[in-house]
């Protein structure tokens, strides 16, 4: 089975019932506090939650030294351990942590907003994969600073929390810092969507200002098919929330970056971008664009046929397999990940194109690092993606068997709006894809979407690229960016989106 494209990726009611908190030490599984009764006997007339609900309520009484552990009854599986970790950013208040899911833990760093932690927005980022850190997106792309040596950063003047309080999630279980105390494991986007949803419904019962704020949940590659998932699990766990006489959340949008929301028809998009142009210089040969523009009637049959009519996992695989073969030869040869970034002596390594994963990676590994940020001792060994994990959601059909499209149609139709944005000379989630795929969705709204034509959007008086808007949706490029979108504040959508 050839995984090396699928590798490209990693980059990729009545009452009130609440929880009790309390401060462990930097270590998991240290028990739950036990629920206590007012006054000394039993009042039968007292409310069910009398005792159950004491929120933190304030994140600046969160110890810097020992992890705050929440719990919730609506989610006894889940509980999560939080500490204050000042780092990365002296200008805002930064926390770390795990999501304890049973034998499970999956770590995540929150930044408030520089401007105004108690009113702005809150954004859930993942990078993709899958089995991609999301560290790379904090250091590398949107997080409040950069590693400059293994044991320093600086501050990054357009990072995300500018404006926008910010969790990054390192998921799956054995992504990151994240880990299983027994080898316990997900394997598919569904099954983490569980988890991501619960970890977001305790933080907010547990922070009453973040309740009622926009929520956004946002990601890139592979993020493409996990967010609308996860976005989905929180918009469907809201009834179950509710019925609790809990606050639901607050989601308002979602927004991917370089996405490869749909597979099979991404996987069809590389002839475009190969042998079409669309902005991307001509690599392949006039000889093989021939060969495959005769293959690409049978790919785009198989692929309808077999994973998209009916899903026939082994059919689809096959005709997965065999498009993939049959179109992806070109990205062994160039950087796939940006056409304006060439890495000619090394083209197929991903760090030798950006060695920023290095620095990165050697900072998460710094013993003084990984004690401020509380990792726990199961997880010293950082490295920046899981390639068998990676493999392992590829044996369980993860990128095919569901359209991760439809979930974002659905979420549309219940008025959590969307952004597509991709990097203009990113191939392997390529703008032609992406575009193709919006304008296949179906929702009350499509008509609206697809009336309206690709235009240039500005910045600064400066065009940024090209967008199309309409019925909550919005599909915009990002001129001079690849698969990463650096160094562009998320500010510069709100001219958009």
């Amino acid at each position: 089975m050839n995984l090396a494209f699928r590798s490209f990726l990693l980059l990729a009611g009545a009452c009130s019932i609440g929880v009790r908190a309390s401060q462990h030490p930097l270590l998991p599984n240290q028990g739950r506090v036990e629920p206590a009764r007012s006054g000394n006997s039993y009042d039968p007339y007292e409310p069910y939650d009398a005792g159950l609900f004491t929120p933190v309520s304030d994140l600046r009484s969160i110890s810097d030294s020992a992890y705050t552990t929440l719990t919730h009854p609506q989610f006894p599986k889940h509980s999560v351990r939080i500490k204050e970790s000042q780092f990365c950013d002296g200008t805002v208040r930064s926390y770390t942590g795990y999501i304890d899911v049973e034998a499970r833990h999956l770590f995540f760093y929150f930044f408030e907003s520089r401007r105004d932690p108690d009113a702005d927005d809150v954004i859930f980022w993942t990078n993709g994969g899958p089995g991609g850190s999301s560290a790379f997106g904090l250091f590398m792309e949107l997080g409040p600073c950069r590693v400059t040596s293994p044991n320093t950063t600086e501050r990054f003047e357009y990072a995300w929390n500018d404006n926008a309080n910010v969790f990054f999630v390192d998921q799956p279980v054995g992504v990151g810092f994240s880990y299983a105390d027994h080898g316990e494991q997900v394997s598919t986007t569904a099954d983490a969507a569980v988890d991501i949803a619960s970890f977001v419904a305790i933080f907010f019962e547990h922070f009453p200002k973040f309740k009622g704020r926009p929520f956004h949940m946002a990601g890139e590659s592979y993020g493409g098919r996990y967010i609308p998932v996860f976005a989905s699990t929180v918009y469907d766990q809201n009834a179950r929330l509710i019925d609790a006489g809990l606050t639901p959340i607050n989601l308002t949008s979602i927004m991917i970056g370089n996405g490869c929301t749909d597979m099979l028809g991404m996987a069809q998009s590389y002839y475009d971008v190969q042998c079409e142009g669309h902005g991307f210089p001509f690599m392949t040969s006039i000889s093989e664009c021939v060969r495959l523009k005769q293959l690409y009637p049978r790919c785009a049959q198989r692929l309808q046929k077999s994973c998209k009519d009916t899903v026939d996992d082994i059919d689809c695989r096959s005709a997965f397999e065999f498009c993939e073969d049959a179109f992806t030869g070109l990205f062994q040869k160039v950087n796939a990940y940006d056409a304006s970034r060439p890495c000619a002596d090394t083209p197929g390594d991903f760090v030798a194109c950006y060695p920023e994963l290095k620095y990165v990676q050697d900072y998460l590994n710094n013993v003084h690092i990984q004690s401020l940020l509380g990792v726990d001792p199961a997880a010293v060994n950082y490295t920046w993606a899981n390639m068998e994990l990676n493999s392992r959601f590829d044996g369980h059909s993860d990128y095919w068997s569901f359209q991760a499209e439809h979930h974002v149609a659905a979420l549309l139709e219940r008025g959590v709006r969307a952004l597509i944005y991709v990097g203009a000379t990113d191939w392997i989630c390529n703008w032609v894809g992406n575009e193709r795929m919006t304008l296949g969705l179906e929702w009350t709204g499509q008509d609206a979407y697809r009336s309206e034509h690709l235009r240039e959007w500005l910045v600064d008086g400066e065009v940024a690229g090209k967008v199309r808007t309409g019925g909550g949706l919005t599909f915009a490029t990002i001129d001079g960016a690849g698969h990463m979108v650096r160094l562009f504040p998320i500010g510069c959508f709100g001219t958009i989106f």
